[in-house]
Formats: structure tokens, C-alpha cells, sequence
């Protein structure tokens, strides 16, 4: 996502003060790839900003398999391996594909992207060289002390004190749309929590649904990043739950841990 309008974001992303829009296809590579590796940024602008088909697939009918039950689990084991904190070394396999995006989704919605030097070391882990080296300078303008003050967070992107802040991504299913030995497309269907949790906060925690889509590389011993981008939805309706106090959500965040996700 490039910085641009009058309120420094790309009106091509997210329109001023309102709704994310999706990036256009047909745009060159490099926009493409910024505007690819940034998006995980607009569900948290459209929330500063509120007030108060099947694809081809390279392997022998797996996507039939998984479009007749694509939130089920296959009962593969996930890695056992790690990259700084990250779950990493996944098979070269559809299923570990969908297991990586899965995995890295979870990493990229957190809160660790709201810190230089921990969103540096995620994005060197977890795209192609050349797509790290290319996206470090644009998400590094679009996390910028404006942004973090909208959000309530302080100017180095943490929360202030007695706040928790939250930014939490959970994967509900994945889908691989396009696969062959080098190159895999996973969408991932997921929601998310964000918000900052305190008695004074202004944005408390809410909730989102969005599809989130990897291109993968084969790197000869991992699945990198080499694009992605996202779009809203699909939406389920809203139950009709009690909202949590912010007491309750800090402690909830603080106390329950994330998972490795296999497919």
C-alpha cells in the first residue's frame, strides 16, 4: 500500500475515513506487492477510523476433497520446527502450503507487527528476499505515529499504561486455489480481534472477518511469501453475546495462548 491522500493512506485502499476497498487486479507487479504485503494494516485503519470459486489445482482432484469440506481437519501433524518464534519448514505439499499461509497469517496479524524492529525480522522470515527488501520502507511509513495515535497506541506503537493492546489473527479454514512444486495460492478465512482493552479506551476490542490470499514460493526448504492480499468477509451474522469488559479481555488475552495450524 502506497502513502498517498489527504489523509495518508492510498485512496485506492481504503477510502478516507471509510470502508477498505479491494486493490485493483490489473496494476504492475511491484504495486501489486506493496499493496500485498501491507494489507493486514486496512482492518485496522477501518477500525480507527469507525465511529465509536474454485481455481485450478496441480494435484489429482484435492481441491474436490477440499471444497466438500474445507474447514476440516486432515489430522497431519504440524511442524515441530521454529524461526524466530515462527512455525516454520513445511512439507512441499499442498496440505503443507495451506499449513504455512495458515501459520503465517497468524504471525502478520499480531502485535508484533506494530514494532520496527520485530515487524523487520517477521517480514525477513516470512517473504522472498526480494519482496522483503522491497515492502521494508512503504510499511515502515504506513506504521507511523498518526496511524499508531488513531489506533491509541503511543509513538512507538505500544499500548499506554493500564491498556492492553489487541491484535490477534484466528485462521477458521484454508483453500488452495492454484498449486504445483514451486508455487502454491492459499486463501485463508479468517477473523480477527482488534482493539485496546482498558477502562478509558476509546476503541474497545471488536471483531472481523476477512480471506486473506498467499502467493507462495518454494525457496528449496520452505514456502516464502512472494505476494498477498485480502478482502473482507465472508461475514457470519452476529450472535448475541455479551460483550466482555475490558478486564475480562486483557486477562483472556494475556492468559490464553495461539496455536501452530496444521492442514
Amino acid at each position: 500500500m502506497s502513502i498517498g491522500g489527504e489523509d495518508g493512506y492510498d485512496d485506492d485502499v481504503v477510502d478516507a475515513y471509510g470502508e477498505p476497498r479491494r486493490p485493483p487486479v490489473r496494476v504492475g507487479r511491484s504495486m501489486v506487492t506493496v499493496v500485498g504485503v501491507v494489507v493486514l494494516l486496512i482492518a485496522a485503519i477501518a477500525f480507527a477510523n469507525r465511529d465509536g470459486g474454485d481455481g485450478p489445482s496441480g494435484a489429482d482432484g484435492a481441491n474436490a476433497e477440499n471444497n466438500a469440506r474445507p474447514t476440516a481437519p486432515t489430522g497431519e501433524r504440524p511442524v515441530t520446527t521454529q524461526t524466530n518464534g515462527i512455525p516454520t519448514g513445511f512439507p512441499r505439499t499442498e496440505q503443507g502450503a495451506q499449513s504455512a499461509a495458515a501459520n503465517y497469517a497468524v504471525a502478520l496479524g499480531g502485535t508484533g507487527m506494530f514494532e520496527t524492529e520485530h515487524r523487520h525480522m517477521l517480514v525477513d522470515t516470512l517473504y522472498t528476499p526480494e519482496t522483503a527488501a522491497r515492502i521494508k520502507g512503504p510499511q515502515d511509513r504506513a506504521y507511523s505515529k498518526e496511524f499508531f495515535e488513531r489506533l491509541g497506541l503511543t509513538a512507538d506503537g505500544t499500548a499506554p499504561a493500564g491498556m492492553t493492546f489487541v491484535s490477534r489473527t484466528i485462521p477458521v479454514g484454508t483453500k488452495v486455489t492454484e498449486y504445483d512444486d514451486d508455487n502454491a495460492t492459499v486463501e485463508v478465512w479468517y477473523t480477527s480481534l482488534i482493539g485496546m482493552a482498558g477502562e478509558d479506551s476509546t476503541t474497545p476490542v471488536t471483531t472481523t472477518w476477512k480471506t486473506w490470499t498467499f502467493e507462495l514460493r518454494w525457496d528449496g526448504s520452505d514456502w516464502r511469501i512472494a505476494d498477498d492480499s485480502q478482502e473482507d468477509g465472508p461475514a457470519p451474522v452476529p450472535g448475541g453475546d455479551r460483550a466482555a469488559t475490558a478486564e475480562d479481555i486483557s486477562k483472556a488475552v494475556e492468559e490464553y495462548g495461539g496455536f501452530t495450524y496444521a492442514r
